[in-house]
């Protein structure tokens, strides 16, 4: 099963802000922030209920990149490994 390299540290992003051009902060995974239980189940089911149709199929993990500065926010497709 593949695995995100920035859920496991195994990697950082250097994402920046389109408006202030201050790196944006990894906030987690998307996911996380609809069900503050779901990081209890198993990742497929995750996937199945994140709001992005693809995220099993194209093996990526969604993640909220903000900007601490102005408040700007993304979302970031990680490829997993």
């Amino acid at each position: 099963m593949a695995q995100c390299p920035l859920c496991n540290s195994l990697q950082e992003l250097e994402v920046f802000c389109p408006n202030c051009k201050n790196k944006l902060e990894d906030s987690g995974k998307v996911s996380d922030y609809f069900d503050p239980y779901g990081h209890y189940n198993d990742e497929e089911t995750v996937k199945m209920g994140d709001g992005y149709p693809n995220t099993a199929r194209d093996q990526v993990c969604p993640h909220l990149m903000v900007c601490q500065e102005c408040g700007y926010d993304e979302v970031q497709f990680i490829q997993e490994i």
